[in-house]
């Protein structure tokens, strides 16, 4: 596939705001969205959350979930919990009951992962993803430089598992990570890989041909895949 290429980052995730902005504008009733960690989605969130945009976006129906989670307190600086509501939900109207951050407190790693898969199913409404019933209107990933997408990152357990839709990982630098599974990423109706900096280029490369030897490139959306980069990340 082809990536669509934009000057420079701020473009992308202007870009990238618009985007959801109209998707959330054509669908009926409530709008689901798995957000994603990092400095490209954070600018986005920065975006979403100031005039004009923050009064064309429909909050009120609009429910947010995490692709991934370090585990750590909520209000860490690693906290991806604690960037998004620094950068756009605290300055939203966005219904609390709207909002599902990942459990990281008062419960093991393991237990968190557990428990933010049976918030991810009664929110579902059903035990068993269907083909024909995507979980999410719309997924943002990010693309690490080695290949990772939310919290699957190669040579982990964690990018084998098929049935549960969120697991964790512990790596001796990332630390220990709660994160949605395959099943659960590729639950979604639109997915968009926001990939900017020339140090993602290397990935970006083996993302587009859909390489299977790092984990994004294992990703098998079932619904429309889009892959939004800034010209450094694309070589142009």
């Amino acid at each position: 596939m082809k990536p669509e290429v934009f000057p420079d980052a701020e473009t992308l995730a202007q870009h990238t705001a618009d985007w959801l902005i109209g998707l959330a504008a054509a669908k009926q009733g409530r709008f689901v969205v798995s957000l994603s960690g990092g400095s490209t989605p954070k600018r986005l969130y920065q975006l979403l959350a100031d005039s004009p945009r923050r009064e064309r976006f429909p909050w009120d129906r609009t429910h947010f979930f995490w692709g991934d989670e370090r585990f750590v307190p909520p209000d860490s600086p690693s906290s991806n919990w604690r960037m998004t509501r620094e950068a756009m939900l605290d300055h939203v109207p966005v219904p609390t009951a709207n909002v599902h951050p990942v459990p990281t407190t008062a419960m093991t790693h393991d237990q968190a992962a557990m428990a933010y898969e049976r918030t991810l199913k009664d929110f579902y409404g059903n035990e068993t993803l269907a083909p024909d019933r995507p979980l999410f209107d719309v997924m943002l990933l990010g693309l690490g430089t080695n290949g990772h997408t939310a919290s699957l990152f190669p040579g982990m357990p964690v990018i084998e598992e098929r049935k549960r839709w969120v697991g964790w990982m512990e790596d001796r630098e990332a630390g220990v990570r709660i994160t949605l599974t395959y099943p659960a990423l590729e639950s979604s109706a639109e997915t968009a890989f926001l990939v900017a900096g020339a140090d993602k280029q290397p990935m970006l490369k083996r993302l587009l041909a859909a390489d299977p030897g790092i984990p994004a490139g294992r990703l098998n959306p079932g619904g429309r895949l889009h892959v939004f980069a800034d010209r450094a990340a694309a070589g142009t």
